[in-house]
């Protein structure tokens, strides 16, 4: 990792085996983190949170550390492991959706024709962007118009993961031959592809971009696997990741969008602040069995958030959408009209906010046990670590 250690071309031998890893609590809890903070972002908007806490960034680390755990056994077969347990839920998300947006609009078949049901394949086997229409039924609805926009927000990131995944046995092989290239090299992708110096067009610049801007965060999963960090003076790495970070913020600074600081809209920022971020997480990452002191308080709900994080995040951005009628219903309510309008009007994002956790919980009961599935383990209804 460090130039004072690792010189740039300096092949890195992977850690030898030390028997069967069990759970790391700390990154259990960082991933917990990620998804609360994913959802509060996609309630209330405020772009501050992608500074505070880049969650995609820390998720994409999260995911690389573990690959290159997985990758000590062969290649392919983790790659076939990885790819079983990611399909099935994005499925059963699909058998839900996709109906959805046939009974409430045509217009995907008016837009592309039949090359939208060609299209259909990437929500079977997502190296593509699943299509989805922008405007579906109307705005005077249960769902607002936008509602397959908003629902289909998340599926980028498994596209990416899934892109991640597939190139992970040949990108960790070129991280321990040269660490610093296959580090930064996606941050010069992301220079060129991400600031409008090359633009490649359509969903394959999107897509590019989002590989490029959470490359290095994917492949600093790979270092903090081999335990490189523990090589490197904590006030160098937490020097340079500053230096990174700065430089992040500088260029946002000159390029806000209209949502300000949302480092969602600015690649470079997003890809340099993330990667920095994530170093100083990882550079300080205990060791944790189990998890210490006031942490421990949330032991269950990190278990179950870490066991349920395919299903949160595919359907959180669905569900929020669903809190917005449940609401509306309490105008239906003589006294709430009357008296209380005004307050629900006022706190409205506030009561959604109360709302999408126990519609999180039915769905985690409803579809969650897919994931079990998926792993090849017994279907449980609500894995919080409770035997």
């Amino acid at each position: 990792m460090s130039a004072a250690t690792v010189p740039a071309g300096t092949p890195v031998a992977p850690p030898a085996a030390t028997g069967k890893p069990g759970r790391d609590r700390y990154l259990d809890l960082l991933r917990t983190i990620a998804l609360v903070r994913v959802v509060i972002y996609h309630i209330f908007g405020w772009a501050w949170l992608t500074i505070l806490f880049p969650s995609m960034g820390v998720m994409f680390a999260l995911a690389g550390s573990l690959m290159a755990r997985s990758l000590a056994r062969p290649a392919a077969a983790v790659v076939r492991g990885r790819i079983r347990r990611l399909l099935p839920p994005l499925w059963v998300f699909a058998l839900v959706v996709v109906p959805m947006m046939f009974a409430l609009s045509r217009q995907p078949v008016k837009e592309d024709g039949l090359w939208w049901f060609v299209k259909l394949a990437w929500y079977v086997f997502p190296v593509g962007a699943p299509p989805f229409p922008r405007s579906s039924g109307d705005q005077a609805g249960l769902l607002e118009d936008t509602w397959a926009v908003q629902a289909a927000g998340p599926l980028w990131y498994i596209r990416a993961y899934l892109w991640f995944v597939l190139a992970s046995p040949l990108l960790l092989r070129a991280f321990r031959k040269l660490p610093w290239a296959t580090l930064l090299a996606p941050l010069g992708l992301t220079a060129v592809i991400g600031t409008g110096l090359v633009t490649i067009p359509g969903e394959t610049g999107d897509a590019l971009s989002d590989f490029a801007v959470f490359g290095s965060c994917w492949v600093l999963g790979f270092a903090h696997h081999d335990g490189l960090f523990k090589d490197v003076p904590r006030y160098l790495t937490v020097s340079l990741a500053s230096i990174v970070m700065g430089f992040g913020l500088w260029w946002a600074s000159g390029h806000l969008t209209a949502d300000g600081w949302d480092l969602n809209d600015i690649p470079l920022a997003q890809a340099t602040w993330s990667l920095g971020f994530c170093v100083i997480l990882l550079q300080y990452a205990p060791s944790w069995q189990e998890l210490p002191g006031r942490p421990a308080r949330f032991d269950r709900l990190v278990t179950l958030a870490n066991n349920r994080a395919m299903t949160i995040y595919l359907w959180h951005n669905l569900l929020i959408l669903a809190t917005i009628p449940l609401i509306d219903l309490l105008r239906e309510i003589p006294y709430v009209d009357a008296h209380l309008g005004s307050a629900v009007e006022a706190g409205y994002t506030l009561l959604m906010t109360l709302l999408i956790w126990p519609l999180l919980a039915v769905m985690i009961v409803a579809v969650g046990w897919v994931e079990d599935v998926a792993a090849g383990r017994r279907p449980r209804l609500w894995p919080d670590g409770r035997r």
